[in-house]
C-alpha cells in the first residue's frame, strides 16, 4: 500500500518542484488555508505550545505567531519539495551564507579542524544543508531518523544528498565520525528532537521542562571536537541567510551539561526573535521531567 501511495503522489512532487516560485507560493497560500481554516491540522497543539514558551504574550500575540507558523510551514514544505529540481545557482540566490560565517568555515578547514555543527528545526534547515554542501569547505554529514516508508526514505535520502552531503542514521553517528576522522569534517546535529526522558538531559527551554539529547555534548567532549552553533534565518518569503558561530574548540574543559545549555540556549534566543519559522507542530513536550531525575 506504501508503494502505491508513494507512485501516486511521486508526479505530483515533481510537478511542485518545477513550479516557479510565485506560483508555488500561491500553492502554499491554498494549503494554508486548507490546514489552517478547514482542517485545524495540530493547532490545538502549536497554540497551547505557543501559550507555554510565551507566558507574557497577549492571545492576540499567540494567534498571530500561529498564523505566522502556518503560513511558514506550508512555504517550507513546498520549498522541500522545491530541492528535487533547483539548479545550484538558484539554490545559491534563495540560501546563502553570511560572508563572515563563511569565511570561519574556511578557517576551521584551513587549520585541519572538523566541527559539530548544532542547529534547529528554524528557518529552512533542509536547504542549509544543500547551501552548506554547495559551498562549504568541509565534507558535510548529517544525521536524520530514517522514515518507516523506505519509498519516501529514499525521496528525502535523493532531496538531502543531491548537492553533497552524506546522511547518517542517528543510530550509527559515532561509529560514522570515527570511521572518518582522518578527513576534515562537518557533521550535522538537529538538537532539538526528543529523546526518552530517561536518557535524556533536562533543562529549561522556552519556559519549560525539556528533555535534549545528550549525544551532541558526549561525542563532542569524546572526540574534543570544535562545536558550531549554526541558524537559517528567514530574510523575507523563500529567502534565508546561513550564520554560525564557534561555541568552543575544546569541549573537554566544559563541565558536564555546559554545552548543552550552551547551544540549547542559542537556539532559545533565535526563536524569540522569530518565533514563527520554529517548529510548534512538533509535540516537544510530551514527557515529564523524570522525579529521579539527577542531572547529566
Amino acid at each position: 500500500m506504501e508503494a502505491i501511495v508513494y507512485y501516486i503522489t511521486l508526479p505530483f512532487i515533481y510537478l511542485i518542484s518545477l513550479l516557479p516560485f510565485p506560483v508555488l507560493y500561491l500553492l502554499s497560500d491554498f494549503i494554508y488555508f486548507l490546514l489552517y481554516y478547514c482542517m485545524g491540522y495540530r493547532k490545538a497543539v502549536v497554540l497551547q505550545n505557543l501559550r507555554n514558551a510565551f507566558p507574557e504574550k497577549t492571545e492576540q500575540e499567540i494567534n498571530s505567531i500561529c498564523k505566522g507558523f502556518y503560513h511558514y510551514l506550508c512555504d517550507s514544505l513546498l520549498e522541500t519539495f522545491k530541492t528535487l529540481t533547483i539548479s545550484k545557482k538558484t539554490m545559491l540566490q534563495h540560501c546563502y551564507f553570511h560572508p563572515d560565517s563563511l569565511a570561519m568555515f574556511e578557517q576551521l578547514k584551513a587549520e585541519q579542524k572538523s566541527i559539530i555543527m548544532v542547529m534547529g528545526h528554524q528557518g529552512q534547515w533542509e536547504w542549509a544543508g544543500n547551501t552548506f554542501g554547495l559551498l562549504g569547505p568541509h565534507k558535510l554529514f548529517v544525521i536524520y531518523h530514517p522514515l518507516h516508508s523506505k519509498c519516501f526514505d529514499g525521496l528525502m535520502l535523493k532531496m538531502r544528498t543531491r548537492f553533497g552531503a552524506t546522511l547518517i542514521p542517528m543510530r550509527n553517528t559515532f561509529k560514522v565520525m570515527v570511521a572518518n576522522r582522518k578527513t576534515v569534517n562537518a557533521t550535522t546535529f538537529i538538537a532539538d528532537q526528543t529523546p526518552m526522558p530517561e536518557s535524556a538531559y533536562w533543562t529549561t527551554f522556552l519556559n519549560q521542562d525539556t528533555p535534549v539529547y545528550k549525544g551532541t555534548e558526549l561525542i563532542a567532549r569524546k572526540m574534543n571536537i570544535t562545536v558550531v552553533f549554526a541558524r537559517s534565518r528567514r530574510m523575507k518569503r523563500g529567502y534565508y541567510e546561513l550564520s554560525a558561530e564557534i561555541i568552543t574548540e575544546d569541549p573537554g574543559e566544559l563541565a558536564d551539561g555546559l554545552l548543552t545549555e550552551m547551544h540549547t540556549k542559542k537556539l532559545e534566543e533565535d526563536i524569540t526573535a522569530q518565533p514563527e519559522t520554529w517548529l510548534w507542530s512538533h509535540r516537544r513536550w510530551k514527557y515529564k521531567r523524570p522525579a529521579t531525575y539527577a542531572g547529566f
